[in-house]
């Protein structure tokens, strides 16, 4: 596994966690399904975002052709 997949498994733990903390809270309840969806979906495209820019550093190869 390269480091933005282990990232990303990173960020999904922490997103289900907070997810889980406001379903036990009650907070997910008063909000709503639509918005929670919402919510779930920035976070992710948060987390890929992230994962992405954490994927460390950019080579450029050259190829020799004969």
């Amino acid at each position: 596994m390269n480091r933005m997949s282990i990232f990303f498994i990173g960020y999904l733990i922490v997103v289900i966690g907070i997810i889980a903390a406001l379903w036990q809270a009650g907070v997910l309840a008063q909000i709503g399904a639509t918005w929670t969806a919402i919510g779930v979906l920035i976070a992710l495209g948060l987390g890929i975002m992230f994962a992405v820019s954490s994927g460390g550093p950019k080579q450029t190869i050259d190829i020799d052709r004969h």
